[in-house]
Parts: C-alpha cells; structure tokens; sequence
C-alpha cells in the first residue's frame, strides 16, 4: 500500500529535522506549501520576493545535507533567507513589523543565525574568517556561502573568493545562478573530470602523492612537470571556469529546483578537504507567474500587492520623490549631452527604467559595485563629462573612499542623487539611511543639499550641473502630494524663511520634506515661531545663521539623519559665534534602527511634528 501524502503544517514546525523524514514527493509538495505562504506574507507585509521564491528548493536541499545548529550558513544577500527561517523554526507573520521577524538572518533572533548582512557580497569573506576560526580551534563543521547571482560580480565576493583560493580551509560556497552568464565547460569528459576532482578519494589521493614525490629534489621536479601536463590536458581539452582557475573544487551545473540533485552536490562538497563551488541554476520567481516574467527587477522587492493580480497596492495623486527626481534628471539629460547616470543595481528601485530605455548610451548599471560607480564617475568627469550617481543611502557608505579619493579630491564636479535618505522603516538597520550626511560633512569639496518641494528639487537639480563639485541631492522613501507649483531659483548655499515670527522667541531650522507639514501645523495651530527651511545644508546659510542669534531658542530639527553632520555643525557655529539662548536639537539618534514604519520609528525617537509642536 502506497504511502499517503501528506502536507506539513507550517506553523507546528520548529527546526528542520522533520525534513528527513519526507520523501521527495513531499518536498516537493512542502515546496509549493512554502510558495504560496511567502507570497501570502509578502502580498501583506512587504519584502523580497523574488530571490526567496527561487531559493526554496535549494533551501530544502541545504537544511536536509547539513545540521546547521553546528554547521553554519550565510545568506548573501540575506534578504534570500525566508525559506530558512522557516524551516528552523520562525512564523513569518510578523516579518518586518516592529518586534517581528526580520527579513535578514538575525543572530538575536535565532541560534540558526550566524551572522547578519543585508548589503551584498560579504559572506566569503565571512565565511573564511569563520573557517580559519574553526581550525585554528581544531573544531569540525561546515561553513556554507550562500550567495546570489549579482552580489558574486561585487569587488569584496572576488576578494574573498581570491584570499580563500589560497587557503587550505574549507568553504562551501554555494552559487545561486539564476540568469548571470559563468563560462563553463561542457560535455560528458568534462562532467566525468570534475566528479572525479571533487571526490575525496581524488583529493586524498593526490595528497599522498604529493607527499611522496616530495620526499626527493628529482620527485618535486617530477610533480612539477606532472602538473603542467595535467593543467594542459584540462586547459586544452576539458576546458577551464573561473573557479577552476582560482583553484577552487568545482561541482555543478545543478538544477537548483531539483532537490535531489542538490542534495548529490551537496554531499560530494562535504566529502571535499579544500574549498568548493556548488554552482546551481535557478529560476528567480520560481512559481509565481508575475515574478517569473519580471525582467525589469519589479517584483525583487515589494509592497503590498494583490496575489491573483499582481496589482500593486499603492496611494493615489501622490508621487514618489525617485520619481520625481527621474522625471528631473530625464528632462536634464534632454537639454545637455554631457550628462552620464551611473546606477549601482539600482536602476529598478529608483525608478529609472523609462531613463534607461529612452537613452541606453546615457545609462551605465555597473551591477552591485557602489566602489567602482564613483571611480567611473571620476574618470567620466575627469574627461568634461557630468556624472549623476543614483544611489541609495544605505549603499553610499560602500563608495566612500573612491568618493573621496577619486571624485572629491580633485574636486570633480558629480551629481550625487541619494535615495532612501532618513529612515526606511521595514527593511531595519542595515538599510536605514540616517548616515551618509554626517559622513559625507568629513569630505571636503561635497555640497549637501535636501528639498522640501518638488519646486526646490527642480532648482536642486539645475544647480548641481553648474559647476560646484561633488554636489549630493538628498531624498526620502516617502510619497508627497502632487502640485503645481511655481519655479523660483534658490541662491546657491540659502535657505529659505518659511514663517516669520511676530517676536524673536523661537527659531526653528527644519529639514527636508517634512518642513511642509511641520509649517502647516504651525499656521493651523497658530504658533509663534519662525522657520527656517535649510535647503542648502552644506555650505549653510551664514546670513540666516546670524539671524538665529537674536532668538531666545533655536530648534534643529531634522528628521532624516543623525545629529554628527548639519545639526552638529550648526550648533557648533552657533556656540562659535556665541550664542546666548537655547539650543535644542531633534534628529534621529546614532544607532541601529530596528524595523518598523517610519511612523513609528520617529515616535520612538520622538521626532514626529507633534514633538516639535510641544517645544514651543
């Protein structure tokens, strides 16, 4: 009699061993299960969807090969880690809600985590820091990385995969090819050699080898000569891959929807001595039809959306302000040939699609490489071209030395449009972006500019193509109301006095979009205060600085960074020109922020306009 198939419930599992227990009937069936759950929970929440929903089976495969409450695995990105939080214990109903899980491994969260990264690229190099920890402790695991298809082309995947080449301690990385084109070799020879040279009676066997011919001066002549025959004949007749000429044990193609075959690469790399490449091959979306199709990067990651439909759940008669900047920068590049936009993997994300397909030889996507984006910038501006670097916050901070060293220094001129600045909300601390003013006022030669009108953006935009430097253009996650407004140029370095008070009492110096909203309260409640809107944060305003002086408080506020770059620096100039009153500064704290919604986030730091309101 036949075994009864039966569906896993979800919610009762509480670690992976019950996967040993499935057949591969049943996997596959828990696969479809999990499919259609992360598509539930990120139709509500939010997330990546397309990356995990690629990565289930191989997921599957992963936790049924290796015991990972000793073995240890790095997800990179970590946002592919879904399937694996589930599968060692964790519901994802309250995935990126505040208190909830989060959509990246998390080493407090869980004793499956091991580590923690939601920017690309880091876990071979984490991964080998871990290995050469094990064995210099004489401890027994494995050490597996999991990296996704862009971040291998980063410059820190290569570092790591170069410095671990040369070790002798083992990783496990897995490669997750999903559509990236890795020269490989084909044909029933070439299968045949690399299953022979990823065994462990071929790699034990060629130790003792070595061993033996090493024991005289005319053996190590041998060996040498032997070596060279050999990489010939695999030269020559197998062919060689990147990995193979880094060194690396090779093993794959697999289908990584296959978990059988999976499973087989991935036992034959545990019986490796040395470091090895599992390369699987797999479709990102799997099973999702929307997500399957996508070639533009639209169903990555998402906001609520409408699982029958895939319709996009999202407010009308607003805009966003990446939108609103592409809209900008097209009308820019219309006007002026000198104009080249270079985006790090970011093309979809900030919403330069139409940018992209409308002038493809005015677009560079140089792939998840933020370091090489701003020393392209360099080369591009060194030679009378005006570079404009999309870029999130988050991802700025990667690029800080070419910034400085090869754009900066030399005082370039290079538009710098830094998405996602201030607080992101669901996607928590490695995303926020709070950081990049503070560290962008450490370099010199770098205007800092934000605007709290899409009239101040358009003059924002006009004026950092006239010759000012590096001049960075900040701008939230966030929608604002779309308006006809007239154009006013704005000074280069002012601000602008927004309300004027009837007495000298009580300045307040505001930030960004949110000064719209905080001078709506003020007028509706009839507050006494003047505001400042600080357009121009660095050069600042010396004008309206000295006017500052004549107010009993000075209020900073500025909801979309910390207090190291403007709001340090005014106080300090205010304290230099001695000021006698009360400064009082709000921004959001210097610390990792945990997810949840900017909303609130900023009531946690008390930096919402009714905590402005109460100062006055």
């Amino acid at each position: 009699m036949a075994k009864e198939i039966k569906h896993v419930d979800l919610k009762s599992i509480t670690g992976p061993e019950f996967l040993s227990n499935l057949n591969y009937k049943e996997l596959d069936i828990l696969s479809n299960d999990i499919r259609n759950y992360i598509l539930d929970i990120t139709s509500k929440n939010g997330g990546h969807l397309s990356a995990n929903l690629g990565t289930i089976d191989a997921t599957i495969a992963l936790c049924r090969t290796f015991d990972f409450k000793k073995d240890k695995i790095i997800f990179d990105v970590g946002h592919q880690c879904y399937t694996y939080k589930l599968l060692t214990g964790r519901q994802l109903d309250t995935l990126r809600q505040k208190d909830g899980i989060s959509g990246f491994q998390k080493m407090e969260e869980s004793p499956y985590d091991h580590f923690e990264a939601g920017h690309s690229s880091t876990s071979i190099s984490a991964a080998t820091g871990m290995a050469i920890a094990r064995d210099l402790k004489g401890d027994n695991y494995d050490i597996v990385a999991f990296i996704g298809d862009s971040a291998i082309q980063n410059g820190l995947a290569f570092e790591g995969l170069n410095n671990l080449a040369q070790s002798n301690h083992k990783v496990i990385v897995v490669l997750n090819d999903n559509g990236m084109s890795i020269s490989q070799p084909v044909g029933g020879l070439s299968r045949a050699f690399r299953k022979m040279s990823g065994s462990s009676f071929y790699i034990k066997s060629k130790n003792a080898f070595r061993k033996f011919f090493f024991l005289t001066r005319f053996g190590r002549w041998m060996w040498v000569k032997f070596t060279k025959i050999k990489n010939w004949f695999k030269r020559k007749v197998i062919g060689f891959n990147l990995f193979d000429t880094m060194g690396f044990s090779y093993i794959g193609p697999v289908d990584g929807h296959y978990i059988r075959h999976v499973e087989k690469a991935l036992k034959q790399a545990k019986k490796s001595i040395r470091p090895v490449i599992v390369h699987i091959k797999t479709i990102k979306g799997k099973g999702y039809k929307y997500a399957e199709e996508d070639v533009e990067g639209s169903w990555h990651g998402v906001s609520k959306f409408d699982v029958a439909t895939g319709e996009i759940k999202s407010k009308e008669a607003v805009v966003s302000w990446s939108e609103q900047y592409k809209f900008l920068l097209k009308n820019e590049i219309k006007i002026n040939s000198d104009i080249i936009t270079i985006v790090p993997a970011t093309e979809h994300g900030s919403d330069l699609d139409s940018l992209f397909t409308e002038f493809p030889n005015r677009t560079i996507d140089v792939g998840i490489a933020e370091e090489h984006a701003f020393t392209l910038a360099g080369g591009l501006a060194s030679s009378g071209i005006h570079p404009v670097v999309s870029i999130y916050s988050t991802f700025l901070q990667r690029g800080y030395d070419e910034l400085s060293h090869d754009v900066a220094r030399m005082n370039f001129n290079c538009t710098i449009l830094i998405d996602r600045a201030g607080l992101v909300g669901n996607d928590g601390e490695t995303h926020q972006g709070i950081y990049d003013e503070a560290f962008l006022y450490t370099i010199p030669n770098v205007t800092i500019t934000m605007a709290s009108r899409s009239n101040e953006a358009l003059s924002l935009m006009k004026e950092s193509l006239c010759k000012h430097g590096v001049f960075a253009i900040r701008y939230p996650r966030e929608f604002f109301s779309v308006q006809t407004e007239g154009v006013k140029k704005i000074p280069y370095g002012t601000w602008k006095v927004e309300i004027e008070s009837r007495s000298k009492e009580v300045a307040i110096v505001s930030v960004g979009p949110i000064t719209v909203e905080l001078k709506n309260k003020i007028q509706e409640l009839g507050k006494d205060a003047t505001l400042y809107n600080a357009i121009y944060l660095r050069p600042m305003d010396e004008n309206r600085i000295l006017e500052l002086l004549n107010y009993k408080k000075v209020i900073i506020y500025n909801a979309y960074a910390t207090k190291e770059g403007f709001a340090n620096s005014l106080e300090s100039k205010l304290m230099d020109l001695c000021y006698k009153g009360k400064v009082i500064v709000k921004t959001v704290p210097t610390e990792f922020v945990k997810q949840a919604t900017i909303d609130e986030q900023r009531e946690l730091f008390g930096i919402k306009i009714d905590n402005i309101i109460d100062l006055l």
